[in-house]
C-alpha cells in the first residue's frame, strides 16, 4: 500500500510537472504572439488612419484574404498539425540522418507544389476573384484593382507555407518564440512602407496615385511573407538541419505527410474557410463591410492566437508524444489541461471585447479617414464573432487531436458539417442582421464544430484505451468551466456598470478602465474561487502564489 501511494505521489508530481512545462511553453509562445499581433494592429491602424475604412480598403482586405485563406489551407492549419506529428515521431524513433532526408523530401516537394500554384493563381487570378467576390462585379473598378492585387499578393502564399514548414520544424525541436514572433516580418514591411517609403517616393515623383500606393502596400505583403520564412533559417542551421532539394516525393515519411495534410485543409481550417465565406456574403452588403469583417476578425485573432493557437501549438507536440508511446491516459490529460487553460483565457477575453467592442475600435481605428460608420460596423461585426471566441481557441486543440493520433477522418465530417451549416446562418441571417449577423453565423457553427469534436475525441480515445479514467479529467473541466463563468458574470457587471454609471468617459479611459478593473475583478473572483488555472498562470508569469493557499 505504501508503495502504491508512493507511486500515486510520482505520478501526481510527475503530472504537475509535465503541466508547468506546458504552460512555460505557452508563456513563451503567447509573448512572441502579443509582441507580433502588437505590431499587426499597429499595420492595421496604420491601412485604416492612411486609405480609411471603407470602399479603397475592400479591395486590398479581399485579395490579401485570398492568399491568407490559402496559407491557412495549405500552411499554418494543414501543413503544420499533419508534419509535427509525423516528423515528432521521426525525430524520436530514426536518425537525425533519415529524418533530414524526409525534411528535404518534404521540402522539396512543397517547393515544387507552391510554385505551381503560385503561378496558376496569378494567371487565374480574375476567375478567383469572381468567385470570391461576386458582388465586386457590379463596381468594375473595384474589380480590376481587386484582381491586380490578387497578383501581386499571391508570392505570399507562396512563402509562407514554406515558413509553416520551418515553424513545424522549430515546434518539434520545443523553439516556440522565433516560430511565434516570426509573423511579425508581415507588419515590419508594412508599416515601414506606409511610413518611409510612401513619404520618400512622393518626394521624388510629387504624386503618387491611389492605385500606385495600394500596389506598393501588395508588394510589402510579399516581402513581410519572405521575412517570416528566411528568419527561421538561422536557428534551423543550427539545430543541425538543412533545406535541401533532394525530390523524393515517394518517401514514407513525405507521403503520410500528404495523406494526413489534405483531410487537415478541411478540419483544422474551418473557421478560416467560414470567414472568407463571411467575406464573400459581405461583398453584397454596404460598402466598408468587408473591411469591417477583416478588422473585427483581426482583434479577436488577438486572444484567439495568444491562447487558442499557442496553447494548441504547444500541445500538439506533447500530444504526438503520448500518441507515438499510446499512452492515451496522459494524452486525454493533455488535451483536458489545454481545454482548461482556454476556457480560463479566452473566455474572459470575449466577455470583455463584447462589453468594450465600442470603446475599443473606437480608440484603435477611428482615426482619420477611419469614421464613424466604419466604426459601428467593426464594432457589431467584433460582438459576433466573440461569441465564437471559446468555440474556435477549443476547435484548434481538439482537431490537432485528431491529428496527432493520425485518424483525421472523423475531424473532416464534423467540420464539413460545420461549414454547411454556417453557409446556411450566413444566408439566413445577412440580410436581417447585417455583418453581425455574418460575425454570429461562424461562431454558431463554430460551436457545433467544437462539441461534435470533443464528443468523437472522447469516444475515439476510449475505443484505443477503455481503461482510461475519464471521469476526473472531465470533472476538472467542468469546474473550470463554472467557475470561470462566475468570475466573468462578476467582471460584466462591473464593465455594464463603467459603461452605463459612467457614460462620460472618453474611448481611451473606457478601455483602460474597463480592461484593468476587469482584470483585477476576474483575478480576484478567481482568487476566491481557488482556481487552480490561475496558479499556473501566476508560476509562468513570476508571480506569488503563495497567498492562494490561505
Amino acid at each position: 500500500m505504501i508503495n502504491d501511494m508512493n507511486e500515486e505521489k510520482e505520478d501526481k508530481k510527475g503530472s504537475n510537472d509535465a503541466h508547468l512545462a506546458l504552460v512555460e511553453r505557452f508563456g513563451r509562445f503567447s509573448g512572441a504572439t502579443m509582441i507580433s499581433r502588437v505590431l499587426g494592429y499597429i499595420r492595421d491602424a496604420s491601412v485604416a488612419y492612411v486609405f480609411g475604412g471603407e470602399a479603397v480598403t475592400d479591395t486590398f482586405y479581399t485579395a490579401f484574404r485570398i492568399s491568407n485563406l490559402l496559407r491557412r489551407l495549405f500552411g499554418e492549419g494543414a501543413l503544420a498539425s499533419s508534419f509535427v506529428p509525423v516528423f515528432s515521431k521521426s525525430l524520436k524513433n530514426e536518425s537525425k540522418e533519415e529524418t533530414q532526408k524526409f525534411l528535404s523530401s518534404l521540402f522539396s516537394s512543397l517547393l515544387v507544389i507552391l510554385f505551381a500554384l503560385t503561378v496558376l493563381g496569378i494567371i487565374f487570378a480574375p476567375y478567383i476573384v469572381r468567385i470570391i467576390a461576386p458582388g465586386f462585379e457590379a463596381h468594375p473598378e473595384k474589380f480590376r484593382m481587386t484582381v491586380i492585387l490578387t497578383r501581386l499578393t499571391f508570392p505570399f502564399f507562396f512563402f509562407i507555407c514554406l515558413a509553416a514548414l520551418l515553424s513545424g520544424v522549430l515546434n518539434s525541436l520545443k523553439h516556440f518564440f522565433l516560430p511565434a514572433i516570426a509573423p511579425a516580418m508581415l507588419s515590419i514591411a508594412e508599416i515601414a512602407y506606409l511610413f518611409a517609403f510612401i513619404p520618400l517616393l512622393m518626394r521624388f515623383t510629387g504624386h503618387l496615385s491611389l492605385d500606385n500606393q495600394l500596389v506598393g502596400l501588395g508588394l510589402s505583403v510579399v516581402i513581410g511573407g519572405a521575412g517570416h520564412l528566411f528568419i527561421q533559417v538561422p536557428t534551423l542551421l543550427k539545430e543541425g538541419f538543412k533545406l535541401k532539394f533532394n525530390w523524393n516525393w515517394k518517401h514514407p515519411s513525405s507521403v503520410q505527410v500528404v495523406s494526413l495534410m489534405i483531410p487537415a485543409m478541411i478540419g483544422l481550417s474551418v473557421d478560416q474557410v467560414n470567414a472568407f465565406v463571411d467575406t464573400i456574403c459581405a461583398t453584397f452588403l454596404v460598402h466598408g463591410s468587408v473591411t469591417a469583417l477583416y478588422n473585427s476578425n483581426r482583434l479577436m485573432q488577438l486572444p484567439l492566437a495568444l491562447f487558442g493557437v499557442a496553447i494548441a501549438s504547444v500541445s500538439l507536440p506533447t500530444l504526438s508524444d503520448h500518441s507515438s508511446s499510446r499512452d492515451y491516459e496522459k494524452f486525454e490529460e493533455t488535451i483536458h489541461h489545454s481545454l482548461r487553460i482556454i476556457v480560463f483565457t479566452v473566455l474572459p477575453s470575449s466577455v470583455g471585447l463584447i462589453m468594450l467592442s465600442g470603446p475599443i475600435v473606437a480608440l484603435l481605428f477611428k482615426h482619420g479617414e477611419f469614421g464613424s460608420f466604419a466604426a459601428d460596423l467593426t464594432s457589431r461585426a467584433l460582438v459576433g464573432y466573440c461569441i465564437g471566441l471559446v468555440a474556435y481557441s477549443c476547435v484548434k486543440v481538439l482537431a490537432n487531436s485528431f491529428y496527432a493520433l493520425h485518424e483525421p477522418k472523423i475531424a473532416v465530417r464534423i467540420a464539413i458539417g460545420s461549414m454547411l451549416f454556417n453557409i446556411t446562418l450566413n444566408i439566413l441571417l445577412m440580410k436581417p442582421l447585417g455583418v453581425f449577423g455574418l460575425a454570429l453565423a461562424t461562431s454558431i457553427a463554430s460551436w457545433a464544430n467544437a462539441i461534435g469534436l470533443y464528443v468523437m475525441l472522447k469516444k475515439k480515445i476510449h475505443a484505443h484505451q477503455p481503461s482510461v479514467k475519464k471521469s476526473i479529467e472531465e470533472h476538472k473541466l467542468k469546474g473550470t468551466i463554472v467557475k470561470t463563468l462566475i468570475a466573468c458574470a462578476g467582471m460584466g457587471v462591473y464593465l455594464w456598470g463603467l459603461k452605463n454609471m459612467v457614460p462620460a468617459l472618453s474611448s481611451q479611459w473606457q478601455v483602460v478602465f474597463g480592461v484593468g478593473g476587469g482584470l483585477l475583478v476576474f483575478l480576484t473572483l478567481a482568487i476566491v474561487l481557488r482556481m487552480d488555472e490561475q496558479r499556473q498562470i501566476f508560476e509562468m508569469v513570476g508571480l506569488p502564489t503563495d497567498f492562494l493557499d490561505e
